[in-house]
């Protein structure tokens, strides 16, 4: 697969050796960014933006880049977080393969692709990255770290990994911890690729390649992305015409099957298996709580005690938490205890629930509700 970089790209180069939070060490790795605004003399008007898993570093448009970025609306000159201010910067996450090194990428050792071979990814590993980036950037403390879906998680783990690295959060469809829904959800896609027989042990190749089970995670994510509401609404059990239905017994025939297969389509060539394995497992095994201690056996309540206990470690000034009343990927609750553990732990934290139908993925299709509700709080910072 070769992935299409962005020309607005630029790489900061990691520390060599790079250790990984679960063992071994990466040589030669760097990560992918853009930037939008001007940092000022002071170097605190800085805004980071984690994203999730698959989206690349080119947000928002620029005179480098003039094609729209994948939170165009939110970005820039006048818009809810105001280039003409903020000196925005979005790094493609480590373990991608859209500019950051990841399992897709050139292992110095070999100059064949890591592969199965890239060391075990965690959530903790790009918060380290991401660290690194903003200090060679000359910025030692940020205005704000916004976090969406899975960059919610590394955005927490860089606050807590460290410490006043950032006086503001902004956490968007994010979490603290993987719930068991999650996890049961990103197995069966992880299954799905690596049943595929095309995937030969991680060991695939362009014309050789996991198509099957690519389609079928995408599939099952695109589903858990939006609701049962949405879904209802936008295509009810309307069928396909006639010249639009598969010749195969048991093909497709309603519309909703076509948007899925038309979704996933786009996609599997768009994104390396190995890297969808690697971040998407970097997630199940999240639990900021693990970073104050180690965990003990017991029981529900003494695992959400746990999180809290991680949540009330960080140290903030203040912290907004956004979510869909109708995401079943990170549900609200979870943005409810993120904002309640910051608050716990001094921070002037508050939780936002969107009445959106779009569940988890609102945040990029929703901006009627999200535009606002997010310049509201970079007024205030």
């Amino acid at each position: 697969m070769t992935e299409f970089i962005p020309p607005s790209t630029r790489w900061i180069d990691l520390p060599s050796p790079f250790p990984m939070k679960r063992g071994g060490r990466l040589h030669g790795a760097r990560i992918a960014y853009e930037t939008w605004g001007e940092l000022n003399a002071a170097a605190d008007n800085a805004v980071l933006v984690a994203p999730g898993l698959s989206p690349n570093a080119h947000m928002a448009s620029s005179e480098a880049n003039p094609a729209d970025g994948w939170w165009e609306p939110m970005v820039g000159p006048g818009k809810p977080i105001d280039t003409d201010r903020w000196f925005v910067i979005c790094a493609n996450p480590l373990g991608s393969c859209k500019g950051s090194t990841g399992p897709a990428s050139s292992n110095p050792d070999t100059g064949l692709p890591y592969r199965f071979r890239f060391p075990e990814l965690s959530i903790e590993d790009g918060a380290d990255a991401l660290a690194h980036v903003v200090r060679a950037l000359g910025i030692e403390r940020l205005a704000c770290v916004v976090g969406n879906s899975m960059g919610g998680m590394v955005a927490l783990s860089l606050l807590i990994r460290h410490p006043g690295i950032a006086a503001a959060h902004l956490n968007v469809a994010g979490a603290a911890r993987a719930l068991p829904w999650s996890i049961a959800i990103r197995s069966l896609q992880r299954e799905a690729i690596r049943l595929d027989p095309n995937f030969n042990g991680g060991d695939y190749s362009d014309a050789a390649y996991p198509e099957s089970g690519m389609r079928m995670a995408r599939k099952l994510g695109v589903i858990t992305y939006r609701s049962a509401l949405e879904w209802d609404g936008r295509f009810g059990r309307v069928r396909l015409d006639s010249e639009q239905t598969d010749d195969e017994p048991f093909g497709l025939e309603f519309q909703v099957e076509s948007y899925l297969e038309a979704h996933a389509r786009r996609f599997v060539r768009h994104f390396d298996p190995n890297c969808y394995l690697y971040l998407s497992r970097s997630m199940d095994w999240f639990d900021l709580g693990d970073h104050c201690a180690e965990r003990e056996v017991g029981d529900r309540a003494a695992s959400q005690a746990h999180t809290r206990a991680g949540l009330a470690a960080i140290r903030i000034d203040r912290a907004l938490t956004i979510g869909a009343q109708t995401d079943v990927l990170f549900p609200l609750q979870q943005q409810m205890e993120i904002a309640d553990g910051l608050r716990e732990g001094g921070a002037a934290a508050e939780c936002l629930p969107m009445p959106s139908p779009q569940g988890h993925d609102a945040f990029l299709v929703d901006y009627e509700r999200y535009c606002p509700a997010i310049r509201t709080f970079f007024d205030s910072l």
